[in-house]
Formats: C-alpha cells, sequence, structure tokens
C-alpha cells in the first residue's frame, strides 16, 4: 500500500470542521473517497474546500484546527487501497 498526503491548495487558515459546533470532516481511522471533503481554508472570508483526492484510510492528521498554512503544506496522510 502507499500513502498520498493531502496538501493545501493556497495559504490561509485551514478548518478541520465545517462549523464549531460540527464534528470534524475526517478523523484519524476514518475511510475517504478521491473527492471526500476533509477540511476548508478560508482565504480573506473565502471558504476552499479541501479534497482527499485518493481513497483509502486517514493514519494521520498534520494540520491542527484553525492552523495557519501554506500551499503545499500537508494537511493529512492517507493509506492507499
Amino acid at each position: 500500500m502507499s500513502e498520498h498526503v493531502v496538501q493545501s491548495p493556497l495559504p490561509g487558515v485551514f478548518y478541520t470542521r465545517p462549523a464549531p459546533d460540527k464534528e470534524p470532516f475526517v478523523e484519524v481511522g476514518s475511510v475517504v473517497s478521491a473527492d471526500t471533503t476533509v477540511g476548508l481554508v478560508e482565504v480573506m472570508k473565502q471558504f476552499a474546500e479541501v479534497k482527499a483526492g485518493a481513497s483509502g484510510t486517514v493514519t494521520r492528521i498534520h494540520a491542527e484546527n484553525e492552523s495557519i498554512i501554506g500551499p503545499g503544506d500537508g494537511i493529512l496522510t492517507i493509506e492507499k487501497g
């Protein structure tokens, strides 16, 4: 099996959940498909969905909720398969 690191498409604030009172999009152990939303990046009050980009199981989450990330920064790792 191989790993896929989901990277931020742009700089901004990363959110692991759709709203403060909602559950996270994914957690370690979540099974995702390529089009699963795994988080949001906010830039100037605009929100961009971050998609998994691969099918598999989330094995590690690199970015914390409300952390500042740059383009290409690792958000989470998926074990493909």
